[in-house]
């Protein structure tokens, strides 16, 4: 996706050394915070339910200095489902540790195979960056997570809301582009016009 973009991906080492890390907030444009590992709920100061899955803390303390340096510098980012949810609880918003148990909704947000299609769709609201960017007050987005935004941090603001009412996209607004999304465009990219234009514009802001 990123390569399709004439941009060069690089993988980070799993570490939070610190002097590690300050290399790679030097030498890049922007930083991706993909899927993956449930967020700890340390990081939002909750405490962990049974239903909540694996977390890594170390991934946490490393996106977390990723973040917070790469933002006072004012670079790029971009959060893909976890990474949304990293930026909003690393800020002082809260989620849910699961939905099907503490969000009652009718949307399947766990969609199946194949990814590259909508599950749901999105209101996107105006004068936010993502309109900007799509142009569109809504727009089918796949789904694929079992955690979202609970509390939205006060540092960010809503750029999107699902059917059932839940946050779907936030940004930083004093920021060039840090933007997080709850679906997966690395998933639909090769189909949907939407998700070129959002890492389109992710790039283009690098």
């Amino acid at each position: 996706m990123l390569e399709a973009e004439n941009a060069i991906p690089l993988m980070l080492p799993l570490t939070s050394e610190a002097n590690e890390l300050a290399y790679f907030l030097e030498i890049c444009g922007g930083f991706l915070l993909t899927g993956g590992h449930d967020v700890s709920p340390s990081v939002y100061h909750a405490e962990r339910k049974p239903w909540c899955g694996l977390c890594c803390e170390l991934r946490d303390e490393m996106e977390r200095y990723i973040l917070k340096n790469a933002i006072e510098i004012d670079k790029s980012v971009l959060g893909i489902c976890r990474g949304i949810q990293f930026m909003n609880a690393c800020y002082g918003g809260t989620l849910y540790q699961d939905l099907a148990t503490e969000y009652s909704s009718g949307i399947d947000h766990h969609m199946k195979p194949p990814y590259n299609r909508a599950a749901h769709q999105v209101t996107i609201l105006n004068d936010t960056l993502l309109y900007d960017i799509l142009g569109k007050e809504q727009m089918g987005v796949n789904s694929y997570h079992h955690q979202a935004i609970r509390k939205l941090s006060p540092a960010f603001q809503k750029m999107a809301i699902s059917e059932d009412g839940l946050i779907e996209s936030i940004y930083m607004p004093s920021h060039k582009f840090i933007v997080g999304v709850q679906w997966h465009p690395e998933f639909s990219y090769d189909v949907d016009e939407n998700s070129r234009n959002l890492v389109k514009a992710f790039v283009a802001s690098i």
